[in-house]
């Protein structure tokens, strides 16, 4: 990569885009929201069970202009503009979300939070990895908390994490999607037992929505 990328890159006025596209929230709070996504490649948290692992390394995906990201996604109408990954917070989001801020569009992250907030933003979604943990800081500031359950042990995990969060934030048990079938009936359990918790589920992938 040229130093004037990697300078652009440091700035936030480039970013390595894997894909953007219109289509329905499928998760967590906004469920059912029509959206804007922008996927930024780049991740170094290394969830076994991720499915988008063709988003961990950045130099696959075009670095492109912010600019050229506002444009594409101004075309839609949707007000919710939502920067997911790979991780996001690997790059300065400063330059993007002031500029979506400009054209009136809300601005939604996904993050592990293992990275440092860089932007502004309208709802903060963090789900927390266990393979590389939130930075102390974006707990209290975070909307929403989504704990990815995959087996029995995750269950610890989100209890110890929504300890951390403000009393604000609501709290999301969502199965992973190849162990749904035996994650479902123990989520359903612990959330009629523990009431403060509530179920997401991947709602677009049911739906056959991209």
């Amino acid at each position: 990569m040229q130093q004037t990328n990697k300078e652009d890159l440091k700035k936030g006025i480039i970013l390595p885009v894997m894909e953007a596209f219109y289509t329905i929230q499928g998760e967590g709070f906004h469920t059912g929201t029509a959206s804007y996504f922008i996927r930024i490649g780049g991740c170094d948290v290394g969830c076994h069970w991720c499915d988008v692992k063709e988003s961990w390394n950045e130099m696959l995906h075009p670095a492109t202009p912010v600019k050229k990201i506002i444009e594409d996604a101004v075309k839609h109408p949707a007000e919710t503009v939502i920067i997911t990954g790979g991780e996001p917070l690997m790059w300065n989001l400063d330059f993007l979300t002031s500029e979506l801020k400009k054209h009136q569009r809300k601005t939604h992250i996904e993050t592990s939070g293992a990275y440092p907030l860089s932007g502004k933003w309208d709802w903060i979604c963090l789900s927390p990895k266990k393979t590389k943990l939130p930075l102390s800081k974006i707990y209290k500031q975070a909307n929403e908390l989504k704990m990815i359950i995959y087996n029995k042990d995750d269950f610890n995990f989100a209890i110890a994490e929504a300890k951390k969060v403000s009393n604000k934030c609501i709290l999301y048990l969502q199965p992973e999607w190849s162990k749904r079938e035996k994650a479902i009936p123990m989520i359903i359990d612990f959330v009629m037992k523990n009431p403060q918790w509530k179920i997401s589920l991947q709602t677009h992938k049911y739906l056959n929505i991209p």
